[in-house]
């Protein structure tokens, strides 16, 4: 058990200086920085860390020479793993997060609780499903990948319908510049500045819609019928259908202020409650905002547990 110097005089007692909710870029930067300043944390991430950095196939958007999200995951990882003040509770998940005057306690899916003064929230973002977009029709509760899980050797030489525009289309096309694939990118039309990035490529064809409905094609393919600008009809058809549909926030349940589009404002919160990273806004999901933002939310709580202004 620590107490900070916040605390020295009261009864409580902490398990850590620092809860971190989020093994990603933001909740490892956050842990380092604990570490580099004398503090101790507590990670909790329900799979690997930087589970997500493993499927970017080009980087572009971080220092360090790394070509890959998977070069960047291991050395975040190795860092992370040698640091001492920091320890790691991996497959565990949090299912409840409380924010007290003088505490953060957090509840596991084992049972576990934890405490500590502060706790960053750094569980980041997953992707929508077609269920989640007004413009998509699609079976009840199907769950579809999302484009940066494709292997190349499954796209070799095929059309697939790619729901969304987001920014991952060109990341995929960029990693695979000799792969002779067909991308039928389905978009609705005020989404169409999304797909400028990739419309020059010669194997994209942007697909504008109104309304789009999937559904199962013969032989295993996908079908769908799009309704265009116009209210005309017709039907596109494609081995296998991906994700680039933007993502939704995976905040933990508990004291956390939500906005109306899910996200987690950071000066909305409890004061002992520091948010870090893609939960924050959908505007900053960079790996390079992410660790600054972490190594940020860990020097917030450094400075407010010995009552330092943490601007000077």
């Amino acid at each position: 058990m620590v107490d900070t110097p916040s605390h020295a005089g009261s009864s409580v007692s902490f398990d850590t200086d620092l809860i971190v909710i989020g093994g990603g870029p933001a909740g490892c930067a956050a842990a380092r920085m604990a570490a580099s300043v004398g503090m101790r944390s507590v990670v909790i991430e329900p799979d690997r860390l930087c589970r997500n950095l493993y499927r970017i196939p080009a980087l572009n958007n971080a220092l360090g020479g790394y070509s890959s999200g998977g070069e960047l995951a291991d050395a975040m990882t190795a860092e992370l793993r040698a640091t001492e003040l920091c320890r790691l509770e991996l497959g565990r998940r949090v299912v409840e997060l409380r924010a007290d005057d003088d505490r953060v306690a957090v509840a596991l899916d084992d049972g576990t609780r934890l405490m500590a003064p502060y706790a960053v929230v750094a569980t980041g973002v997953g992707p929508l499903q077609p269920g989640d977009v007004p413009w998509v029709t699609a079976p009840t509760g199907l769950v579809l990948p999302p484009l940066w899980e494709a292997e190349a050797d499954v796209a070799e030489g095929r059309t697939l319908l790619v729901l969304g525009g987001d920014r991952p289309i060109g990341t995929f096309l960029r990693a695979h510049p000799n792969l002779d694939v067909r991308l039928l990118v389905a978009y609705p039309e005020p989404d169409a500045y999304k797909v400028e990035e990739v419309r020059g490529d010669p194997r994209v064809v942007p697909v504008p819609v109104r309304q789009l409905t999937l559904r199962r094609g013969a032989g295993g393919t996908v079908a769908a019928e799009v309704t265009d600008s116009s209210g005309d009809r017709h039907d596109l058809v494609a081995d296998a259908a991906y994700l680039s549909l933007g993502n939704t926030p995976t905040a933990p349940p508990g004291d956390l202020v939500r906005g109306p589009d899910g996200y987690c404002p950071p000066a909305a919160q409890h004061p002992r409650v520091i948010v870090a990273g893609d939960l924050r806004s959908a505007r900053y999901q960079r790996i390079m905002t992410a660790l600054g933002s972490g190594s940020e939310a860990a020097l917030r709580a450094y400075y407010a547990a010995r009552e330092l202004p943490a601007d000077g």
